[in-house]
C-alpha cells in the first residue's frame, strides 16, 4: 500500500465513530462473516477484520483508492459500488453508497498506515494531555473544535487547563501552536488572555504571539524576524496548504528582490522548520532570483548547524 502515502495530504477533519462493540457487531454482521468467522471478543474480531481488509485490499489497487476516495470525499459512490467492499462491510450495501461506520474506521487506519497521518475521532481527546491535545485540534474546524475542547475541559479546573496549555505553547508544532494562541484569546476569556500576556516577553514564543494577535507594542528584536516567519509560514505548510499562499505569508507582496533579502535572512534563525519552508522557496518560487536566495539560505542554515553542533 505504499503507493498511498503522500507527505502533502492536507489534514483531514476528525470523524465521528461508535464503540468497539458497535464496530464488532458489524464485523459480525457483514456479508462475509459467514465464510471468514471472525471469533473471539470485539478487540479480537476487530483485529482479524482488520488484517483481513488489509490482505483484501492490497491485493487490489482500484478497491484501495475507491475505499480511500470515499473517505477523503465523504460523499456517495457514484454508480456501483464492489462487491468485496460490501461484502466486508465497508460500503453500506444499498443507496447511497457511503462508508460504514466500518469502512469509516477501516480507512482510518490505511490511511495512518500509509500517510502517517493520524485522523481525530470525536471524543478520543478527552484524556490527553494539553500538547497532545493542540495536535489533535490542528484539523477541527470551529463547531467540532468547541466541541472537543469541551469534553476535554470536563473534568478540569479551567485555570489549570489555561496554565497548562501556555505551558507547552513553547515546545509544539507551528499549527498546533497556533492553535493553542487561539483558544488561549477567544475560548477561555480573561484567563487566557492574562496567559498570553504573562508570555509576550518570552523570546521567539511571545514574538509569534504577538504577530497573531496583532500586539504592535510587542515587536519582534531582529534576532526573533525570521523565527516569526518560519513558524507563521510552517504553520500552513503543516496544515497542507497550498505552497502559494506559504510564499505569500513571507513574501507579503514584497517585489522579488526584497523578498531574496528577506530569505537571506531566514538562516540565522534556528526555528526547526526552516529548512522545509526554504524547500518550498526553491522548489516553488516562480522567481529565479528568490529561488536562488532560498538555495543560498539553506546551504548557509547546514552550515551554521554543523557550527553549533
Amino acid at each position: 500500500m505504499s503507493s498511498y502515502n503522500d507527505d502533502t495530504l492536507p489534514l483531514q477533519p476528525p470523524i465521528r465513530l461508535p464503540g468497539k462493540a458497535t464496530l464488532a457487531a458489524a464485523v459480525r454482521a457483514a456479508p462475509l462473516a459467514e465464510e471468514l468467522k471472525p471469533e473471539g471478543d470485539d478487540a479480537e474480531v476487530l483485529a482479524l477484520w482488520a488484517e483481513h481488509c488489509r490482505e483484501r485490499l492490497a491485493e487490489d489497487e482500484g478497491l484501495l483508492l475507491e475505499l480511500v476516495r470515499l473517505f477523503l470525499s465523504r460523499e456517495p459512490l457514484r454508480g456501483e459500488t464492489s462487491g468485496t467492499l460490501t461484502g466486508l462491510g465497508l460500503v453500506r450495501g444499498a443507496e447511497p453508497y457511503t462508508l460504514s461506520w466500518l469502512g469509516l474506521w477501516v480507512a482510518r487506519q490505511i490511511i495512518a498506515e500509509t500517510t502517517g497521518q493520524d485522523i481525530p475521532v470525536m471524543g478520543s481527546l478527552a484524556g490527553a494531555d494539553a500538547a497532545t491535545l493542540l495536535h489533535g485540534l490542528r484539523s477541527y474546524p470551529e463547531s467540532e473544535r468547541g466541541e472537543e475542547l469541551a469534553g476535554w475541559l470536563k473534568d478540569r479546573d479551567e485555570q489549570a487547563a489555561v496554565d497548562e496549555i501556555a505551558s507547552v505553547l513553547a515546545a509544539v508544532s507551528p499549527l498546533s501552536r497556533a492553535v493553542g494562541v487561539e483558544l488561549l484569546s477567544a475560548a477561555f476569556g480573561e484567563e487566557g488572555r492574562r496567559a498570553l500576556d504573562r508570555l509576550l516577553e518570552e523570546p521567539k514564543l511571545g514574538a509569534v504571539i504577538a504577530a497573531r494577535l496583532g500586539r504592535e507594542e510587542r515587536q519582534p528584536s531582529p534576532e526573533e524576524i525570521a523565527w516569526v516567519l518560519v513558524d507563521m509560514a510552517a504553520a500552513l505548510l503543516e496544515f497542507g496548504g497550498e505552497t502559494g499562499e506559504v510564499i505569500e505569508s513571507i513574501a507579503m507582496g514584497m517585489k522579488a528582490e526584497e523578498q531574496a533579502g528577506t530569505i537571506a535572512i531566514l538562516a540565522f534563525g534556528d526555528h526547526p522548520w526552516t529548512g522545509q519552508v526554504l524547500r518550498v522557496f526553491i522548489e516553488h518560487h516562480p522567481d529565479e532570483r528568490v529561488a536562488a536566495a532560498a538555495r543560498k539560505a539553506l546551504r548557509r542554515l547546514r552550515g551554521l548547524a554543523d557550527l553549533r553542533g
